[in-house]
């Protein structure tokens, strides 16, 4: 394990740290980190475009958009975006907000026919992901962003599709870009189409996940999603004032705009949004300081879904890091340590989710989470949901994996779990790991508190960890 942990540390070193080359050459080192990462991912097709002050400085299609009939991805290819169509969503609320056609601080349910939302959630607390626990208090990314599909279908008097097909598509000329709605669309547009593939030990084909709403449904290309974006830069859509109160956070410590993720990083403001569909994922960055965008569209969902960027943190995504770290950052002491401890962080995520397929990369993540925990012991300082959600999935994979009882980072969980619910002892997230871990421990009765807090905590809409607490508490009475 040693030798392990010595040859992984040198190759992250040797793949990851901020080097000469990096600095003189960011296009190929991006490129060959772009493969490396396509191929760990096991992502058949893949469109990368980066654009830095209005010109297009790295355009990059790889492998398949059909693996059946061995189509390569090109620049038509159109893929499912599912939740970066928010983005375009709170632009056209943004937009009617211009035209004094609504207030974001109307109750949402002014516009619901049926609803189970208190009256004391806004438009706002729905855009912002800030309506579950007390209005505008806390971001928990929620589903109850499609709420805001008959807000923009009423105030506009057209359908969604029509409210984006005129107020977006048309001026930016959008042209390869269209709608979700059902197969007949995949049909017409078939030539084009990236075909959906899943990853289960090797690529199997996918579902299309059809609908259109607020929160998801648009298709499109890398290159209409840069028309869309230097629209944006431009102010053509919306105004200036309108387009900073979308990059703004409800409260300065959310990771999320009206629509838009918005996070510090080293000094950097990053602006993103991530798309995650069964079989689809996609990534869309801006660097404002820097004049810099980037769209990467995937045919599986392996871009979005190891990195865990419901919780809202960008540097827990390969691929971004990969980006910033070769054409953001710059080569300074302070910048190289920080970047390098979220790298670790990243690829031992990234390696615990992948352990379900290859058990190697079980040890690895436990290889890399000993290293950060050796080169930064001040890991309070630095843990969040994803730190908490890796070192429990390790436990996870090992129960499943017959690996044998992995207690390994139990003192670890208990503190980051403890330090995470003192500010938020509702967070659904870490009460449903901490119920999970506690109930594998053998102690029940902390287990009960955790899932029974998940259970009676107010206005939060049922989720996945919602099914977990009932379904144990159901089953330990």
């Amino acid at each position: 394990m040693k030798n392990l942990a010595f040859i992984l540390f040198a190759s992250i070193l040797i793949s990851f740290s901020f080097s000469l080359k990096a600095q003189t050459n960011p296009n190929h080192r991006f490129s060959e980190e772009l493969n490396d990462l396509k191929s760990y991912f096991h992502i058949p097709g893949l469109a990368a475009v980066i654009e830095k002050d209005g010109e297009v400085i790295f355009e990059a299609y790889r492998g398949l958009a059909n693996v059946h009939d061995s189509i390569w991805v090109t620049e038509h290819t159109a893929f499912p975006i599912a939740s970066l169509t928010k983005i375009f969503s709170g632009i056209l609320l943004m937009k009617l907000v211009e035209e004094g056609k609504i207030s974001l601080q109307e109750p949402i349910n002014t516009y619901l026919e049926k609803s189970s939302l208190s009256d004391s959630i806004s438009i706002e607390h729905i855009l912002t992901h800030t309506s579950q626990g007390t209005p505008g208090q806390d971001f928990y990314y929620s589903f109850r962003f499609g709420a805001l599909t008959p807000v923009i279908e009423k105030a506009y008097g057209k359908s969604f599709i029509e409210a984006i097909s005129s107020v977006i598509f048309q001026p930016v000329q959008m042209n390869n870009s269209w709608f979700l709605a059902d197969s007949l669309e995949v049909s017409k547009n078939k030539p084009v189409f990236a075909h959906p593939y899943l990853f289960d030990d090797s690529v199997q084909p996918g579902p299309v996940e059809y609908g259109i709403s607020a929160s998801a449904g648009l298709v499109s290309t890398a290159i209409d999603l840069l028309k869309f974006s230097s629209a944006l830069d431009a102010n053509s859509i919306i105004s200036e004032s309108s387009k900073q109160l979308l990059f703004s956070p409800l409260k300065e410590n959310s990771p999320y705009g009206h629509g838009i993720f918005n996070q510090k990083f080293d000094g950097h403001q990053l602006l993103w949004g991530y798309g995650q569909y069964d079989a689809y994922s996609s990534l869309f960055v801006k660097v404002p300081e820097k004049n810099i965008t980037l769209i990467l569209l995937a045919n599986n969902n392996l871009m979005s879904d190891p990195a865990r960027l419901i919780y809202g943190d960008i540097s827990s995504s390969l691929f971004a890091l990969s980006f910033l770290k070769n054409y953001v950052f710059d080569n300074h002491l302070t910048s190289r340590n920080n970047f390098q401890k979220k790298e670790f962080l990243a690829r031992a995520l990234a390696a615990s989710f992948m352990s379900r397929f290859d058990t190697s990369e079980w040890e690895r993540s436990i290889e890399l989470l000993d290293t950060t925990f050796t080169k930064y012991p001040e890991y309070l300082e630095y843990a969040n949901l994803n730190l908490l959600h890796n070192l429990m999935f390790l436990k996870t994979v090992a129960f499943h994996k017959e690996l044998g009882a992995f207690t390994k980072f139990d003192d670890k969980i208990e503190a980051i779990g403890s330090k995470l619910l003192e500010n938020h002892p509702d967070n659904p997230y870490a009460n449903v790991y901490l119920g999970n871990f506690y109930d594998e421990k053998g102690d029940m009765e902390k287990a009960r508190l955790h899932f029974q807090t998940i259970v009676d905590a107010e206005n939060f809409s049922p989720f996945w960890y919602t099914s977990v607490a009932k379904a144990w508490l159901k089953n330990n009475p």
